[in-house]
């Protein structure tokens, strides 16, 4: 890192270091270097995490901003480089974004990194001033003693700051000096060059005599390149070179196309003329995945939590309840395709990306390219969304890029590569939210109570075979049975257990909220099932057995006031019928409830009117992003519940592109309220908790309105009249 008569300052993970880091400083020091202050006063904040969408850069900011007391209008981010040792994620212990953890694992590494820099100005002050520290004010960027009116802005203090020894222990400021931090007003910054064009995505960036690369791969999953005939793609102007890369255990086998640009590519891909090898392809369907997963429920699973015994609770109950839930396999659909640049050097690789997995990417690369991980520099761009697509446990669209750029290096061709895929090659051939179904029997007694939760998973795990398999413990994956294994209710007898199989050819990893996308969706639903079977109101019905979990207890009854829940809902125009429901659900340490109204209109069409949310994630730092990302996730678990659905016939994915795999369009936006608690509680994350209450509100509430109980997503025309 380089600025001229700046201050640069470090922190140790997890520890404030006693070292230098400072530009000039005599000391040497191995910083995590998160501030840069310029002689003109700018202060850069580097964001170990990636910017996708979710508000970090401005989270990150914040919390060093509010300890330095710097002017929000002089604070600008750039994406930290990958460097574990400086940048790791500190929940992790590898670099990395993901898993609502940005803030969670920052927040006190980065005020520290805040107050450090403002003590090291201070102090600065302090010895010009001939003062004592003690004496000295500092606000937005400057420097005050107020005995003597002396003042200096950060850029007049900075170069003397960078002299100054780093100290050891800092003060954090108490909660109620707070001037950033929970200030609803405070503007993000990544919004101006987003909406003006500047915003550097890797599809922007470009470099010298780089060509872009097209790939093509095979329609079913597991095959091989058995023949290419180029000559018709080498016909296209701009088209450079053809090459075959060869797949990993868990990226693809291909073809790619290298053009002097994107379209030229594209159509030199289209013209290809390749035999496929199908020999090991996986040719089954979605249909046979169900079938073979229906009939291994059957059977028992491996046990994820046990309490009690539910099998003698399940002889001769007062109610019993039998039911089956599924969910499809999902596509992340981010708004921008996958890509990445590359540019491979003599023992060295550099790649651009909107990166999210920098320590496993980098250790991936070293493997495949037979070079130490420190040769392996990636920058930091930032992302058009990602939805955990970008953080492939198995680096697989990092890992084709830098073999087609191997490949075509190696035929002579030895400039930058930006591999581009289109949309429909990640609709068709990427890595998927798993189909999953659960199946349920839940049993009351004579009073109504829920007296056993018995619950079979099938689905497979997005650990086996990753970098993470550490995780999975006696045959299960915690992120398969997340939300349903610790189920927050109090049911005396509770078992849930996990079928996991190996023999499905389809990838699959994390999705958006990971295994709450489906947890959720039967948890929430059976409960609701419970609650109308009992002859309860369903929010007295949960409140009933959360009394040892205040924070979901919390959530659920803000939301159900905010939403006028004790009031009876509006109706609606003649021949409609209108239906409220709601859910509560923990993911990743925050808690959210959702009260979702619908209108099932009288030709049959239904719509999401209202839905409401209550969230509480600990210590507020960005209230106007977290409300954004609650109506994201809103938005996002929306669509995935009204029409996400990845679907196989022999073998091939049937869907393709945004008109028949759809994302949510704006008229079917709902009106959301968010309230957010106020709370003392450490802060977690708001990237993924808002999508996994959704699905079941909105199903609880068709039922509401029509007495038709979902258990299949996604929801689709089931609604209709005509279903």
């Amino acid at each position: 890192m380089q600025v001229s008569g700046g201050l640069v300052l470090g922190l140790q993970m997890g520890s404030l270091m006693a070292a230098t880091g400072v530009l000039g400083a005599p000391a040497p020091f191995e910083p995590n270097a998160f501030v840069q202050i310029g002689s003109d006063g700018s202060v850069t904040i580097l964001a170990k995490h990636l910017e996708m969408g979710q508000g970090v850069y401005t989270g990150l900011a914040t919390l060093i901003a509010e300890e330095l007391d710097a002017d929000w209008s002089h604070v600008r981010v750039e994406g930290a480089p990958a460097d574990v040792k400086l940048y790791a994620n500190t929940g992790w212990g590898i670099q990395g974004t993901g898993g609502s953890s940005s803030i969670a694992n920052s927040y006190d590494q980065m005020r520290k990194a805040g107050a450090t820099a403002r003590a090291m100005l201070v102090a600065a002050a302090a010895v010009k001033w001939k003062v004592a520290p003690e004496s000295i004010t500092v606000s937005k960027s400057v420097v005050h003693h107020v005995a003597t009116g002396r003042k200096a802005a950060f850029g007049e203090l900075a170069a003397a700051a960078a002299t100054q020894p780093v100290p050891t222990d800092v003060k954090l400021k108490a909660p109620k000096d707070f001037k950033l931090v929970g200030n609803a007003k405070l503007p993000r910054l990544d919004s101006f060059a987003k909406t003006n064009g500047t915003a550097i995505f890797t599809q922007d960036f470009k470099l010298p005599g780089m060509l872009v690369a097209v790939p093509l791969h095979p329609v079913r999953f597991g095959a091989t390149v058995k023949s290419v005939n180029a000559t018709k793609a080498k016909a296209i102007p701009g088209v450079v070179q053809v090459v075959q890369f060869a797949g990993t255990p868990r990226s693809f086998a291909g073809v790619a196309v290298l053009a002097t640009n994107t379209w030229a590519a594209r159509q030199g891909r289209d013209a290809l003329e390749v035999e496929w090898d199908e020999t090991h392809a996986y040719k089954k369907g979605s249909p046979e995945i169900l079938a073979q997963y229906r009939a291994a429920l059957e059977k028992p699973g491996m046990i994820a939590r046990k309490v009690g015994d539910v099998d003698a609770a399940l002889v001769k109950p007062a109610i019993l309840i039998e039911a089956d839930y599924e969910v499809p396999f999902l596509a992340h659909a981010a708004m921008e395709p996958l890509n990445c640049l590359v540019q491979l050097g003599d023992g060295q690789c550099e790649i651009w990306n909107g990166e999210q997995f920098q320590t496993i990417d980098q250790g991936s690369m070293a493997k495949f390219l037979n070079m130490p991980a420190d040769k392996i520099k990636i920058n930091q761009l930032y992302a058009g969304g990602s939805f955990g697509r970008r953080a492939n446990p198995h680096s697989d669209y990092l890992l084709e890029a830098v073999s087609i750029a191997k490949a075509a290096r190696e035929q002579g061709v030895k400039v930058p590569v930006k591999m581009v895929w289109m949309r429909e090659d990640d609709t068709r051939g990427g890595y998927y939210r798993p189909l999953n179904v659960h199946r349920a029997r839940l049993a009351l007694d004579a009073q109504g109570r829920l007296s056993a939760w018995h619950v079979r998973m099938a689905g497979q795990s997005i650990m086996e075979g990753s970098a993470f398999a550490g995780v999975i413990k006696d045959g299960i994956d915690p992120t398969s049975v997340e939300g349903q294994a610790d189920l927050p209710y109090d049911v005396p007898n509770f078992q849930v257990e996990l079928y996991t199989p190996t023999d499905v050819g389809v990838p699959i990893q994390w999705f958006r909220s990971v295994g709450h996308t489906h947890s959720a969706f039967s948890s929430e639903g059976l409960i609701d099932e419970a609650a109308i079977a009992a002859g309860k109101d369903p929010l007295a019905f949960r409140l009933a057995m959360l009394a040892k979990h205040p924070r979901h207890s919390g959530v659920l009854q803000l939301a159900a006031r905010q939403a006028g829940w004790s009031k009876p809902l509006a109706p609606g125009a003649k021949g409609e019928r209108r239906g409220r429901g709601l859910a509560v659900h923990e993911s990743f340490n925050t808690f959210v409830a959702q009260v979702a109204e619908i209108t099932v209109k009288a030709d049959g069409t239904f719509k999401v009117d209202r839905i409401v949310c209550a969230v509480d994630c600990g210590v507020t730092v960005n209230p106007d992003v977290i409300k954004a990302q609650m109506e994201g996730g809103i938005g996002f678990g929306l669509a995935a519940a009204l029409h996400g659905a990845i679907t196989l016939k022999d073998g091939v994915v049937e869907q393709s592109n945004f008109h028949n795999y759809q994302v949510l369009r704006i008229n079917e936006m709902p009106k959301i309220e968010v309230v957010i608690v106020a709370s003392t509680e450490k802060a977690s994350g708001v990237g993924e908790p808002g999508v996994p209450p959704v699905a079941p509100a909105v199903v609880n509430a068709i039922f509401n309105a029509m007495g038709k109980r979902l258990r299949t997503l996604p929801i689709g025309d089931q609604v209709t009249t005509k279903a």
